[in-house]
C-alpha cells in the first residue's frame, strides 16, 4: 500500500526551527506536484507550501520568507524548512502529493510553538 509518512514535529519555542520530513513509498514519477498542509481547531486546513516538478513554489503569504519547501525525488522526499517559528504556526501539518488520477496524503505530525 502507497503511504505517505510525515516525521519532524515537535515542541519550540517562538523564534525557533524545525524541519519536516515527508516520505512516499509510491512511485515518485508519477507525482507532479507536492505541498504542505497545516490544519487547526480555528481553520480549515489551509496550504503552506507547494512545489511542483518543475521546482515551482508557492508559499502561504503568512509563512513567506520564514519557510522554505524542497524535495528530494531520489529519495522520494519532501521537506519544510520552518525558521522564526511563532505560535501562530501552531497546527497538524500534513504533506500532499498529487499524481494524475490520485492524491495521496500523510496522516500529519503535530508542531507547537510556544510564546
Amino acid at each position: 500500500q502507497v503511504q505517505l509518512v510525515e516525521s519532524g514535529g515537535g515542541l519550540v519555542q517562538a523564534g525557533g526551527s524545525l524541519r519536516l520530513s515527508c516520505t512516499f513509498s509510491g512511485n515518485m514519477a508519477s507525482i507532479f506536484r507536492m505541498g504542505w498542509y497545516r490544519q487547526t481547531p480555528e481553520k480549515q486546513r489551509e496550504l503552506v507550501a507547494e512545489i511542483t516538478n518543475g521546482a515551482v513554489t508557492n508559499y502561504a503569504d503568512s509563512v513567506k520568507g520564514r519557510f522554505t519547501i524542497s524535495r528530494d525525488n531520489a529519495k522520494n522526499m519532501v521537506y519544510l524548512q520552518m525558521n522564526s517559528l511563532k505560535p501562530e504556526d501552531t497546527g497538524v501539518y500534513s504533506c500532499k502529493f498529487q499524481a494524475v488520477f490520485r492524491t495521496y496524503w500523510g496522516q500529519g505530525t503535530q508542531v507547537t510553538v510556544s510564546s
